[in-house]
């Protein structure tokens, strides 16, 4: 982060690309379906049963990330009308992010896992 492109005005919120990227993938059902995406899952209901997403949520994310120009639709059925979702190159630019987060969490969050005997 660079101290020098941020703004230092009292008066309003200070100019972020941080904030900005939250705004796009900022929550929690975005990201995991990010991440779904990066483990080649890509069609809506193995997404949902992947991330325990309400359908309705989910519908509303992907058109997020679609609009945001972090995923593609693509059609794979006409007939019924079936679309896949598939990341972009700027969603694809994420899975090092959502490694680094695993990462954290794995060392900083979840409790380690112990096998029962």
């Amino acid at each position: 982060m660079s101290p020098e492109s941020e703004s230092t005005s009292r008066t309003a919120p200070r100019v972020c690309s941080i904030a900005d990227a939250l705004d796009v993938v900022g929550e929690r059902w975005s990201l995991l379906v990010v991440r779904e995406l990066g483990f080649e899952v890509h069609r809506f209901k193995d997404i949902q049963i992947n991330t325990g997403a309400p359908r309705e949520t989910l519908a509303l994310r992907l058109r997020k990330l679609e609009d945001a120009g972090v995923i593609e639709r693509r059609r794979y059925s006409e007939r019924p009308p079936r679309d896949e979702y598939l990341l972009t190159d700027a969603g694809r630019a994420l899975l090092p992010v959502l490694r680094a987060l695993r990462e954290w969490g794995e060392r900083h969050v979840t409790p380690p896992r112990t096998l029962d005997a």
